[in-house]
């Protein structure tokens, strides 16, 4: 009997044995570098821990703030270029700026002014904010902060302490309805300067004092009231749009405005008899 021809193989076949370590290959090469490639899950050790923002805490929260006085006064800082001098005569005993009697620093201080010095005698219509505690410097060491309150002016204060001394950093004249907050390690003054304006003042530790970085006004978005003036006869509605200028008539002959020629009517149309019924 005469031997069967072995199978052809087709153009292009590969072996079935071929083909199988091929897609082994591939796996392994997926899982070795499925790490790296674009998109992947990667790790990126432990998650950082994330710092709430610094919040707002207002100074002397439970005193109202007082009327505008007539003319506002625009806040004035009073620090110099010269580095701030201990206050002569006080001492921080343990570095505890709490236990700081707030008058008497104000007592040694130099910089305070006369009418300041009359409030420490409680003067009629003058007051002495009680002492706010702050970390305005940024390191942990709290600030002094207190307010002065005279018939005149109105001076705020600021004392951080400089080992077992006590060193004025900032003296700011403020008008008699100001605000103040702190916002992290940055102090904030507001002032009423207007009807409808406020002046904000933000102050920060530069190193050697609090400086002021900027001052800026803001409206307070309130519209001027429009109900009845009392000054006007029979209650009148005051508005607060301006009032539309009219024309003053002028000496001479008065002139009659052009009018426009009447059009004229159109023309009538003929009328139609109406067709003989036949």
């Amino acid at each position: 009997m005469a031997a069967q021809p072995a199978p052809r193989r087709r153009p292009g076949a590969v072996p079935v044995a071929a083909l199988a370590g091929l897609l082994v290959l591939l796996a392994l090469a997926a899982l070795a570098f499925g790490r790296s490639t674009p998109g992947g899950l990667r790790d990126q050790g432990p998650a950082r821990t994330v710092t709430p923002p610094p919040v707002p805490q207002a100074l002397w929260p439970g005193l109202d703030a007082a009327p505008a006085p007539t003319p506002p006064a625009t806040g004035t800082g009073g620090a110099t270029q010269q580095p701030p001098q201990p206050v002569p005569g006080v001492t921080v005993t343990g570095q505890d700026i709490t236990a700081v009697d707030v008058r008497a620093v104000l007592a040694k201080d130099p910089a305070v002014t006369a009418d300041e010095r009359s409030a420490l005698d409680s003067c009629s219509g003058c007051e002495v904010r009680s002492p706010e505690f702050r970390d305005l410097t940024g390191d942990g060491r709290l600030s002094l902060i207190t307010a002065v309150i005279t018939p005149g002016p109105v001076v705020l204060h600021v004392y951080t302490p400089a080992e077992d001394r006590l060193l004025p950093v900032l003296r700011v004249q403020v008008q008699r309805a100001f605000s103040a907050e702190t916002i992290g390690s940055d102090l904030w003054l507001y002032e009423s300067t207007g009807l409808y304006v406020r002046t904000s003042s933000h102050y920060r530790w530069d190193g050697v004092r609090l400086v002021l970085l900027e001052r800026k006004d803001e409206g307070l978005g309130v519209l001027p009231p429009t109900g009845p003036d009392p000054a006007q006869p029979n209650g009148a509605v005051k508005s607060a749009a301006p009032a539309v200028p009219t024309a003053t008539p002028s000496a001479g002959p008065v002139v009659p405005s052009p009018r426009a020629p009447r059009p004229a009517s159109p023309p009538s149309a003929p009328a139609v008899s109406p067709e003989p019924k036949r």
